[in-house]
């Protein structure tokens, strides 16, 4: 027989009375405190957007008790990827579905732009701030309980973010808000603003205008139609580099300081452009037919025009070429570029050549054509991002070459509009650049990413000139600062069809002006929508709600 014996201590409480405590695993975020911590200000400087709800879920699994340390081992290792995608889905980055899309034309980086981008993504005093941040995270770590804070902070954030596509009462709606913006099936004093139903209503009217060319009259001097479409140049670019003041921008006849190109990748620009006649069409409208008369070299064509395509490259990037010939109508064969002077490597590798050599060579081959009119779309990318200048600067980046870049291309346009000039053709030349290069970027987009087509990107330095022998203006250059966009372009060509500038009694710009159409704001990408309501831009990422785009830069 066995006797146990109990142990009596000097309160009188046996071992057998004592209950053991059961230790529970702790509640807290610990390291992930960081984590959330660094995102609040990286939310705060507007470097990220921020989803409070799946954030909040993201802490509530962090925070759900584990007994095992093993399994808490395993949470972590699950959750680092989940909290690399939630970071990205905060980001202002483009969905990874479009970089999954987008694979083949980022392979085609060279090594140098790859370099050179990842750069862009380094901000030194952010840097310093997150190091500020996690240093004063481990140091307070130890008296405070940080993680209550950060679960406050998540859960105030919840609650206090409402939906931003909630309709707005005209008092509480930006003020000045262009009437073409507001959907006139209400009077405006009574009218609450939506922005799913003014987008809905912009592409409803727009898909009602249509401008038409009439066929010039026999006694009318024919004349050419030049349009430069330049890549990567917007008011924003010119501002940055200080060339506002360029010579260039003065020889206007007619100047659309408010143009906005709707696109800010090439090919989507193309098709906008040669599809002017008509009102502007969803992103994803370009890409299914449209009306005849909506094409403009087609239309061109018809009452007399020559097509012609010149490139100052291969167009074979995103199949720029095959896009420019088949969705845009000009099934024409480009100017081979012979022997002409290299002057730049895109970041592919593939040449640039030189803009004022390639129009002067056109300018040649047009000397010997026989036609009475000839309408020529000339695309150029010397100002594209990741362009390396050949010779001695070709270790410069393409953010240090930018304004030099700029400078020479619009002091070689000047000498093209005077060599044009000098060869006695008669010619209307119309500069309409593609979108900006985003030289100095924002607080969504590093430089020279153009993912969001914002109004920094797509307003665009647009303008006429006239050209030609005996030209006699009658008044002042004038400028239009109105919104417009390319049913503007299609206008003022009509105009001149119908009222020729070379008639004997000369002509006077602003009679090419009146009745002008204008154009709300509205850009596309693929998956997303800047829509402007006068100083004020909103940007929709897909489905998601509208969301008001920050105004300042970097």
């Amino acid at each position: 027989m066995t006797i146990q014996k109990k142990t009596i201590d000097q309160t009188g409480i046996t071992d057998s009375n004592i209950v053991p405590q059961v230790s529970h695993p702790p509640i807290r975020l610990g390291a992930w405190n960081f984590y959330f911590l660094a995102k609040f200000l990286l939310y705060w400087k507007e470097l990220i957007g921020f989803h409070p709800i799946e954030n909040l879920a993201f802490a509530a699994i962090l925070l759900a008790p584990l007994q095992s340390s093993f399994w808490r081992w395993i949470r972590t290792i699950l959750a680092t990827p989940v909290a690399i995608a939630l970071l990205y889905h905060d980001s202002w980055l483009p969905k990874f579905g479009r970089l999954i899309s987008e694979g083949a034309l980022l392979r085609s980086f060279n090594f140098h732009y790859l370099i050179e981008l990842a750069g862009r993504f380094i901000s030194w005093p952010v840097v310093a701030l997150l190091c500020i941040l996690w240093a004063g995270n481990q140091i307070l770590g130890r008296w405070i309980r940080v993680g209550v804070f950060v679960v406050g902070a998540l859960i105030a954030l919840t609650i206090s973010q409402e939906p931003n596509n909630r309709p707005l009462s005209m008092a509480a709606a930006p003020t000045g808000i262009n009437d073409a913006d507001i959907p006139h099936s209400a009077p405006v004093s009574e009218v609450e603003i939506d922005r799913d139903s003014i987008l809905q209503d912009f592409f409803s009217r727009e898909s009602k205008r249509i401008v038409t060319f009439t066929t010039p009259a026999q006694d009318a001097p024919p004349f050419d139609i030049i349009f430069l479409h330049i890549c990567s140049l917007a008011w924003d670019d010119v501002l940055a580099m200080g060339l506002q003041d360029h010579p260039l921008w003065q020889k206007f006849d007619i100047s659309l300081s408010r143009f906005n190109s709707a696109s800010s990748y090439s090919g989507p620009a193309a098709i906008r452009l040669l599809r002017a006649p008509c009102g502007q069409v969803r992103h994803a409208g370009l890409y299914t037919p449209g009306q005849e008369d909506c094409y403009l070299m087609p239309s061109l064509e018809k009452i007399g025009f020559e097509p012609n395509l010149v490139l100052n490259h291969d167009g074979h990037f995103d199949d720029f070429l095959n896009t420019t010939q088949k969705k845009g109508h000009l099934p024409v064969p480009p100017m081979p570029l012979t022997k002409l002077p290299v002057t730049q490597h895109s970041f592919d590798g593939s040449p640039i050549f030189d803009d004022l050599a390639v129009l002067s060579q056109w300018l040649d081959l047009r000397q010997k054509d026989p036609a009475a009119r000839v309408a020529v779309f000339y695309n150029t990318i010397s100002l594209h991002d990741g362009n390396r200048i050949s010779g001695a600067k070709a270790s410069l980046n393409s953010l240090e070459t930018y304004k030099e870049r700029l400078t020479e291309l619009l002091d070689e346009l000047d000498s093209f509009t005077q060599r044009l000039e000098q060869s006695g053709r008669r010619t209307l030349l119309i500069m309409v650049p593609e979108h900006g290069a985003a030289v100095r970027g924002d607080k969504i987009q590093i430089a020279g990413l153009r993912e969001v087509p914002s109004p920094a990107i797509t307003l665009v330095p647009v303008g006429f000139k006239i050209i030609g022998p005996g030209v006699k203006r009658l008044g002042a250059n004038v400028t239009v600062d109105t919104p417009t966009s390319f049913l503007a372009i299609s206008y003022i060509i009509a105009k001149m069809l119908e009222i020729s500038p070379y008639a004997e009694k000369g002509f006077n710009a602003s009679d090419y002006i009146n009745g002008l159409p204008s154009t709300s704001f509205v850009s596309e990408n693929e998956d997303l929508t800047v829509m402007g309501m006068e100083k004020r831009f909103y940007l929709r990422q897909g489905k998601d709600e509208w969301s008001e785009y920050p105004a300042s830069s970097r």
